[in-house]
């Protein structure tokens, strides 16, 4: 932690007491905002996490009276109560000046036409791809979500240049774009992917089928949505703005700091968020930072793909599975697609697990699904059901794809 940050640090440790979320959580854990008077010391300070900021509803996170509030973005609240985040206008800016960053970072001027297909409304997404591609002073194609038929249209009649999507509306729309034998009419030459974790199978997918380069772009509506960091040309890590946020890398079951490089839960401190700020804030991502400076020349430090979730896991017959271990299994196998669906029952008092993966091309289906379950007890360590479906098979989603279903908790 440099001086600037430590500096911010100690703003935002006296403007989160304005919360009543801080103010209880300080006093619950024993913590005093002048117990840090060190860099060091930012370990004394509590962690946050979702439970305890749904436990804030609505407004409980609202560090600044009302008459700074300009807008507030929420969480989906489907696995319970949402999170509220008030944004002041200055934090509307900054949050424009980060996705601009994003968009430069990934080569993106003022002369692209970027289409947006993430939503708009409560969700941060849409809105904030928006402020960016203002910002960075390109011309915002705003379709938000759906409607196949009219974005591919607008594509082709726009001739726009980057796409900005979930990985899964983007195969859907490089899926489409195939069907329809369009591809030597669209003009894109990026996408712009973020929203959700996705494997390198799908990746080279989206990229083959529309001849584009991708980036990833990552983000958190608890801290300000997407934008807070991004890939460079042909990298897979990504680039963050420790000017606007302090990252750390902990063990995700003991909340200790993991070594230098490697992998753990990312927590994230907000050093100038003013209508919510955010004081080490368990994301329940899983990556690791990147010490060594980027051959591009970006001076801000990066951190490695999200490979996961701390909370995605799933366990079954006792073992515990990751949706990237599934990714990776599948990407090591000729003839399997990216795209895979996992079900787990519980049936006679026992776990029964059954992955259904789409094969590619004239592959035997009786063939692939042995090698896949046989490949799955050898790298995972649990014989499960394996079905092949043609491609297309599964279903496509302009969100996010569920890839886990899990009808042990019905």
């Amino acid at each position: 932690m440099n001086e600037m940050q430590f500096a911010c640090l100690k703003d935002r440790l006296k403007a989160a007491s304005n919360s009543k979320f801080y103010k209880k959580k300080f006093k619950e854990s024993g913590f005093c905002p002048e117990d840090v008077r060190t860099p060091e010391d930012i370990v004394k300070i509590p962690f946050s996490s979702k439970e305890d900021l749904r436990n804030a509803y609505p407004l409980g996170l609202q560090a600044v009276p009302d008459s700074e509030v300009v807008r507030i973005h929420s969480s989906s609240g489907t696995t319970g109560l949402p999170v509220i985040i008030p944004y002041t206008a200055q934090d509307v800016t900054d949050w424009s000046i980060m996705m601009a960053r994003c968009f430069e970072t990934a080569g993106i001027t003022k002369e692209d036409r970027f289409q947006i297909t993430p939503g708009y409304g409560l969700w941060t997404a849409g809105i904030g791809f928006q402020a960016g591609v203002e910002r960075l002073g390109a011309m915002a194609v705003p379709m938000g979500p759906g409607n196949t038929e009219k974005q591919i249209q607008m594509m082709v009649d726009l001739k726009t240049t980057v796409l900005g999507a979930t990985s899964s509306y983007a195969l859907l729309l490089a899926e489409q774009i195939q069907k329809r034998g369009l591809k030597d009419k669209i003009s894109l030459k990026k996408g712009i992917i973020g929203s959700e974790r996705w494997g390198d199978k799908m990746r080279q997918r989206i990229q083959e089928e529309l001849d584009i380069s991708l980036y990833d772009i990552y983000g958190l509506t608890e801290i300000y949505g997407p934008g807070i960091s991004i890939s460079c040309e042909g990298k897979k890590e990504l680039h963050y703005w420790d000017d606007y946020l302090f990252f750390e890398i902990v063990d995700f079951q003991t909340g200790e700091p993991v070594k230098d490089g490697e992998v753990g839960e990312l927590v994230i401190t907000t050093l100038k968020k003013q209508g919510a700020p955010l004081l080490r804030y368990r994301t329940r991502d899983l990556t690791r930072l990147i010490t060594e400076p980027c051959s591009c020349g970006c001076k801000y430090p990066r951190h490695d793909r999200i490979i996961g979730r701390a909370d995605d896991m799933c366990k079954v017959k006792g073992v515990n599975i990751y949706p990237a271990q599934i990714d990776g299994l599948l990407s090591s196998i000729d003839g399997a697609s990216s795209e895979y669906q996992i079900q787990v029952d519980h049936v006679n008092g026992k776990d029964e697990m059954i992955l259904r993966f789409e094969k590619e091309g004239s592959v035997e289906k009786q063939n692939i699904e042995s090698h896949v379950q046989k490949m799955f007890k050898s790298k995972i360590g649990i014989l499960v059901q394996t079905e092949a479906l043609e491609k297309g098979g599964l279903p496509r989603s302009e969100k996010k794809t569920v890839r886990i279903i899990d009808n042990r908790m019905d």
